[in-house]
């Protein structure tokens, strides 16, 4: 339990780092580390095919902005911060992070939550696995599992990381392409 409070710290020292830093550079560079602390946190959580979602988009969204920040020329803003600003985003912060740990000690670690099915009921992966050759036909229990009882869901994270590698072509690609005039 204690490393999912130093993922929580360690996400929001480097969110707050990006947001106060000048940099443009840096500020890139700390959105990555608190995207990085997420994906650890969905690996620690049992959902490893989130978490590799999760890496696999910021690390393409770390190269366009990385690119995008180094080839432009910085301009920054003078001035100091507007204080009562300041203060309603660290109130906000701090509420969020009283939420989440209320979340996190609420739950018995360790124990899915929708194993607390009330009236006997089975929960899902009960019934993936009474019902799951029948229903499928499909020898293999993850593969019913993957594409048929979840296929929306396998479809979604397919499409995630399908539209984030061509965002990322498209943007990091040498020679841009001129527009061919139509002939008379």
């Amino acid at each position: 339990m204690l490393i999912f409070y130093v993922f929580m710290i360690f996400i929001i020292i480097a969110a707050l780092i990006a947001i106060e830093t000048t940099n443009l550079l840096s500020a890139v560079i700390c959105i990555g580390a608190a995207g990085f602390g997420g994906s650890l946190m969905f690996l620690f959580l049992k959902a490893p095919d989130i978490a590799i979602t999760q890496i696999v988009v910021e690390v393409l969204a770390l190269v366009i902005l990385i690119r995008s920040t180094i080839s432009r020329d910085k301009t920054f803003i003078s001035g100091d911060r507007e204080f009562f600003g300041v203060v309603v985003s660290i109130v906000i912060l701090l509420a969020i992070t009283l939420a989440g740990l209320k979340v996190f000690d609420t739950m018995e670690f360790g124990k899915p939550v929708f194993t607390n099915i009330a009236g006997g009921e089975k929960t899902a992966s009960q019934y993936y696995v009474e019902e799951g050759l029948k229903k499928t036909g499909a020898a293999n229990l993850v593969s019913a599992v993957i594409l048929d009882y979840r296929a929306y869901d396998t479809l979604g994270e397919a499409t995630v990381l399908f539209a984030s590698i061509l965002g990322a072509v498209v943007i990091l690609r040498e020679k841009s392409r001129t527009i061919a005039e139509p002939k008379l």
